[in-house]
């Protein structure tokens, strides 16, 4: 096996484009427990960073709107609002250890789910959109009798 061009490679950040970003950190805030950082003050367009410790940042930019690319998945010409289609489209995914309660919040909020379990039966899965219509999905290691 060859070697790799990258040495000591691991995530820095994801960013997502939206034009309305306060409400999607707020998404992230309340969903997952990030934490807005410091981020820089762009001229050009604004910025909200967001950590989520001991992982990755999440970088939400200010939409431009003369961009010809659909803002999300829901923007598309032909939105899918279904979260089904979501184990084989783009997706985020976040480890979770409280599966049920985390679904349970998420049922209160109004968020659709769809659940399966990998073939194997050892993890369980959950996927669904942000409001911006980006995929995320939760999975939770089952534990091993």
């Amino acid at each position: 096996m060859a070697a790799s061009v990258a040495t000591g490679v691991s995530l820095n950040h994801i960013s997502r484009e939206s034009s309305d970003i306060r409400r999607l950190a707020n998404f992230y805030k309340e969903i997952f427990g990030f934490e807005e950082i410091e981020s820089p003050n762009f001229l050009e367009f604004k910025v909200i960073w967001l950590n989520l410790s001991s992982a990755f940042q999440l970088h939400l930019i200010e939409r431009n709107p003369s961009n010809n690319l659909p803002e999300g998945p829901w923007s598309a010409t032909s939105p899918v609002l279904d979260p089904s289609h979501l184990p084989r489209g783009h997706h985020i995914c976040f480890t979770v250890s409280n599966l049920d309660s985390f679904l349970q919040s998420l049922k209160e909020k109004g968020i659709e789910t769809f659940q399966r379990s990998l073939p194997d039966g050892k993890v369980r899965q959950a996927f669904f959109f942000d409001p911006d219509g980006n995929g995320l999905e939760v999975a939770c290691p089952v534990p091993q009798q």
